[in-house]
């Protein structure tokens, strides 16, 4: 018995989603037929591809010879399917991009509409994760992170550079105590992350923006955003998003300023797909005109 493309689809969306019923969902068929498929495509085989446990599938060593190559065949059929479609046409299909949450909510919903307006069959969904997004295991086709990965067969881009600024809100500085240095900070409520859920160093601001400690604490930047922004307290945030603070002010600005940057992370092998290519060209000018359009009234405040 021949392995079946059909089957290796299946196959990979189990690998990716890690259950029957997640990948179910994915391919829009019930889990009896997604683990028949697989028992089927072991039997060619001879081989089992999963190992399962309470947590899920996991591949076996099989499983992940089989996905190097499974992976390999999807890439050169969706290159033969651009290349047949022709070039130079507008976007179409789904595209899923992984972003933290600080980039997904005050960037990249405008960045990416104005992508979709030029490109009407096109489907952009964006997964905003307290976490780095797992490129191999296909939770997104492409991802913007605040570091550059140093393992895996990644291809990284930088997209631009971008400021965080200490900031509060005007009712809350009326009704505080006086900030002129650093050393006023410890009279006042600080907003920032949850120390143990800190995913990325970068995202570690406190001892390098001289915070003295944390009040009130969220793994998510907009939950940070809307409690400084309804006058809880004093945090760091993008610059790129005052804007939206109705009348966020920086405080100290002169004394706590930061910089950080954004990637764009792909797979290595999405370089031959045209279609991720112009959406990835198009996505990082956008960044980079919507991080300069939004940082520039921060700047001159």
């Amino acid at each position: 018995m021949q392995p079946q493309w059909d089957d290796l689809k299946v196959f990979l969306a189990v690998a990716r989603h890690e259950s029957l019923s997640a990948a179910g969902r994915f391919l829009k068929i019930d889990p009896a037929t997604v683990g028949r498929r697989i028992a089927r495509l072991e039997e060619a085989l001879s081989a089992p591809l999963f190992a399962k446990s309470p947590q899920g599938y996991a591949l076996t060593g099989a499983g992940q010879r089989l996905m190097v190559h499974a992976g390999r065949a999807e890439q050169e059929m969706t290159a033969a399917f651009e290349d047949l479609t022709g070039r130079g046409t507008l976007l179409s299909g789904q595209i899923r991009l992984g972003a933290p949450d600080g980039a997904a909510n005050f960037l990249l919903p405008q960045v990416c509409a104005k992508i979709v307006r030029q490109n009407p069959d096109l489907e952009v969904q964006i997964v905003a994760l307290p976490r780095v997004v797992n490129l191999s295991r296909r939770e997104a086709d492409m991802a913007i992170a605040v570091s550059a990965p140093s393992a895996g067969r990644l291809s990284v881009q930088k997209v631009t550079d971008y400021r965080l600024s200490l900031v509060a809100s005007p009712q809350y500085l009326k009704s505080a105590p006086p900030i002129t240095a650093l050393r006023d900070l410890r009279a006042h409520r600080i907003v920032g992350y949850i120390q143990d859920m800190i995913f990325d160093k970068e995202l570690d601001y406190m001892a390098e923006a001289g915070l003295p400690h944390v009040d009130l604490a969220s793994n998510s930047v907009s939950v940070q955003f809307n409690w400084i922004r309804q006058g809880a307290g004093i945090g760091m945030m993008h610059d790129f998003s005052i804007p939206f603070g109705r009348g966020m002010v920086r405080v100290l600005p002169g004394e706590v300023s930061l910089t950080r940057s954004f990637y764009l992370i792909r797979h290595v092998d999405d370089s031959r797909l045209d279609r991720l290519n112009r959406f990835a060209d198009a996505l990082v000018q956008g960044m980079r005109r919507e991080v300069a359009r939004l940082e520039r009234p921060a700047l001159d405040a």
